[in-house]
């Protein structure tokens, strides 16, 4: 026995050749790079009247010269220095457009050549529409015509985007409000050139905090004085014909958002003093109104820096918080304070209040309501009518309530576990008012929900009427589409029973129709082609099965176009998952998987390589369950083990595969469940981990769905990181990882440690770094490259 064990660890680790390769970069074998190399179809918006709509092309990959451009990492923030606008942006590179009505779209005249779109936005009465373009020294606004359907440039490329769209429209559709470079903006600084005059000290003042592990912060005086050269914009008022007029002086701007009725503007700045230890969204910052000539009307906000934040999904900072203009008022202001302190551990019967203070805030703000656990969101619909939501995430649990805001009377009219699709009522219509604000579209006191429909038989969704006086819904339509996945986008006349949806199916590329809930008759509005054809005919299932505790499980399995289910070939099988956390075994055991959604193959999944005689199961079922006062990772591994082997038992009752070659893979939190169904399952003969975190004691205050900290679970935190356990590592492991992985906790250097202990302890493992490739890959030279490592890896070690 010792012989053989040797033996086959000389021979995985024969797959991967010398320590050290130089590699140039490779493309997959043709059946794969036949489907990875295609041509994106448009994105499609439409506005609110629902007469146009808007074709937005972009490229299939970004290029290694698009992540090769300037980047500074500020804050939390990735901005290119040079163009002053996020470093991450997808540009689009094309734009058309038609009436609703039309059969086909048509160019729009006069983009910039080689066009850098971004930051898309309709004029309030939706004749126009505004875009930015990146050139290669700044940013620039550009105006669409809708009517002629011209586009033309209004000002310079001096905008400043680097902390969002760098313009809002006024109400009257006439003028925007752009961040634009101040004149007097200093040049960055530079290490090699700035030496430091001091050291970098930071204190702690006793005051327990749970923060968890942030990317990109700033981390010595010289990135504080770079940060507000970066983020500092000056305001000022453009016409469409491009005359400019100063509105104010610069400042670092976060949010600008007009009234409703467009009187006033709020403005949110961040101040000093900045952190070493959050990103700029806990910096201080201070919230006034003015009017439309730029006059202050009131401080509505000052947040002081919160460095200091209590443990818990469901805590959160004191003070004013989630203020915004009320949706369905003129001029109203609605915010949130917690009645507990923001800590969820203190015993309160109310949690958060909700408030509205009305222009020009000159008296107090009125209470709305109190809710039972933590503010979640609200709706406006009108003066007597919204839905308001507050959620608890130890419990899962979700309330709605009907809130009348003049008089403050509320009902509850749904209390759910937030992960129970089943019960899911859906989401309200909501169209736009008078203020061109999005609200509940309620008509003779009633309004419509349009729901996912998930059941334990199938998808089937809905349209239901709701009565905000008897509280009752009743279905008006409900899908049955036999083999066809139909999903409803909106409800366009609800008098004609008119409803946009979108229908799909495995080898149907997803279009948008009109349907008439009425006549059952449907109209394609587009037409885009498959441009995965050579997978058209393979088989797909949405299999069952039980894991070994009863928790009903699933996933969708993929086997080749040409498999003989008489001879039933024994196949090597793929399984790609992502572990979820759940409370209880019924919502963890609720299907979500159509069978009849398209099949769209991409780097995410393991679909391609059903195209080289592999059969493939899909977004496999890995809840792990904690129930009553158990978290889900006190039984971390044994769930996730029990997990994989239901899946690998499923499918090898079919008769389909040969369990002795079976290959996991997951990205994120799934190349931390690869790693460690490696260590701790011998059902897997090797894994694809990819971008992945496996030292725990690195992301010591909490991560993924993990509430508590390492000093109250070492054990668990310690059990479930496979770096400390990789002396128990025997399986062949491929380790991908992008080289500026820009997720909290997912640091490049978790793989380069963890593949460094595997080598060191004689593992057989292979780690591949994506140059200048972030938490998810972008660039077509990487990603066909990364196919290429994972054909290569599967051939190796389940072929040969």
């Amino acid at each position: 026995m010792r012989s053989i064990k040797i033996s086959v660890l000389f021979l995985a680790l024969s797959v991967f050749g010398f320590s050290q390769e130089n590699l140039t970069y490779q493309k997959p074998s043709a059946e794969i790079l036949q489907l990875a190399d295609y041509t994106r179809t448009p994105a499609v918006s439409m506005n609110s009247k629902k007469d146009w709509l808007l074709f937005s092309y972009r490229p299939t990959y970004k290029s290694l010269d698009d992540l090769n451009q300037e980047e500074m990492k500020l804050a939390g923030l990735r901005v290119n220095p040079i163009t002053n606008i996020s470093s991450t942006t997808t540009y689009i590179n094309n734009l058309k457009i038609r009436k609703f009505n039309e059969k086909q779209e048509t160019q729009v005249i006069g983009l910039p050549s080689n066009p850098k779109i971004s930051n898309i936005s309709w004029s309030p009465d939706e004749k126009k529409i505004a875009f930015t373009n990146t050139t290669e020294k700044g940013l620039e606004l550009w105006i669409l015509d809708v009517e002629t359907r011209t586009a033309k440039k209004i000002t310079s490329d001096n905008l400043n985007g680097n902390l969002g769209s760098p313009y809002v429209w006024f109400r009257n559709s006439q003028d925007l409000l752009i961040r634009k470079l101040p004149a007097d903006r200093p040049a960055l600084l530079n290490e090699k050139k700035n030496l430091p005059t001091g050291p970098i000290v930071s204190n702690a003042d006793g005051k327990v905090s749970q923060n968890r592990t942030y990317q990109d912060l700033l981390k010595n005086p010289m990135d504080e004085a770079n940060f507000e050269t970066l983020t500092k914009a000056e305001l000022a008022k453009v016409s469409l014909n491009g005359t400019e007029t100063p509105f104010k002086s610069a400042d670092i701007y976060a949010g600008l958002q007009f009234s409703p009725d467009g009187n006033y503007l709020m403005i949110t700045t961040i101040k000093r003093p900045f952190s070493y230890i959050v990103p700029l969204q806990r910096f201080p910052m201070t919230t006034e109104i003015f009017d439309t000539k730029g006059n202050l009307v009131k401080t509505v906000n000052e947040v002081p820096l919160n460095e200091i934040m209590p443990k818990g999904f469901s805590s959160t900072r004191t003070g004013k918080r989630n203020m915004s203009w009320r949706a369905d008022k003129p001029a109203s202001l609605y915010f949130v304070e917690a009645l507990d302190g923001g800590d969820q551990s203190k015993k309160a019967d109310y949690r958060d209040e909700v408030f509205s203070w009305d222009a020009p805030f000159s008296d107090a703000p009125t209470s709305l309501m109190k809710t039972k656990q933590r503010f979640a969101g609200i709706q406006f619909g009108n003066d007597e009518n919204a839905v308001v939501m507050d959620s608890w995430y130890d419990t899962r649990s979700q309330k709605t309530y009907i809130l009348n805001p003049k008089t403050g009377e509320n009902k509850e009219i749904s209390d759910r576990n937030f992960q129970d699709v089943y019960n899911d009522p859906g989401n309200f219509q909501t169209d736009k008012n008078e203020f061109g604000q999005y609200v509940i579209t309620i008509k003779n006191g009633k309004a419509h929900l349009i729901g996912d429909g998930f059941t334990k038989d199938g998808q089937f969704p809905f349209i239901d009427e709701f009565d905000f006086k008897s509280l009752q819904k009743k279905r008006v339509y409900t899908s049955k589409t036999p083999n066809i996945k139909e999903d409803i986008i909106d409800i366009v006349d609800p008098v004609k029973g008119t409803v946009l949806v979108t229908q799909q199916s495995k080898n149907q590329y997803p279009n948008y129709y009109l349907r008439n809930i009425k006549s059952n008759k449907v109209e394609a509005v587009t037409q885009f082609a498959n441009p995965f054809a050579s997978i058209a005919n393979v088989y797909k299932e949405v299999i069952k099965y039980k894991r070994n505790d009863g928790v009903e499980l699933k996933g969708t399995l993929y086997l080749p176009a040409n498999y003989d289910f008489k001879k039933k070939q024994k196949l090597p099988l793929l399984v790609w998952a992502y572990p979820e956390e759940f409370k209880d075994k019924a919502t963890a055991g609720q299907n979500t998987a159509n069978p009849n959604e398209f099949t769209f193959p991409s780097y995410g999944s393991f679909i391609y390589w059903v195209t080289k005689g592999y059969a493939v199961l899909d977004d496999a079922s890995f809840p792990i369950i904690g129930e009553g006062t158990t978290e889900p990772n006190d039984t971390f591994i044994p769930q996730l083990v029990a997990n994989g082997k239901a899946a690998i038992d499923a499918v090898d009752q079919l008769g389909y595969i040969d369990r002795n070659r079976v290959a996991v893979g997951g990205h994120s939190y799934g190349a931390f469940m690869t790693a460690n169904l490696l260590t701790h399952s011998n059902d897997f003969a090797c894994g694809i981990a990819r971008s992945g975190a496996y030292n725990r004691t690195l992301t010591p205050f909490g991560f993924q769905s993990e509430q508590r900290n390492y000093w109250d679970v070492p054990n668990v935190y310690s059990e479930m990181s496979p770096f400390m356990n990789a002396n128990k590592m025997k399986k062949p492991i491929l380790l991908v990882h992008g080289e500026a992985d820009n997720n909290p906790g997912t640091f490049t250097l978790q793989t380069e440690r963890y593949f460094q202990a595997l080598k060191n302890l004689g593992a057989p493992a292979r780690m591949v770094i994506l140059p200048k490739e972030a938490h998810g890959y972008v660039a077509k030279e990487n990603i066909l490259h990364l196919l290429w490592e994972q054909d290569q890896f599967l051939e190796k070690c389940l072929k040969k």
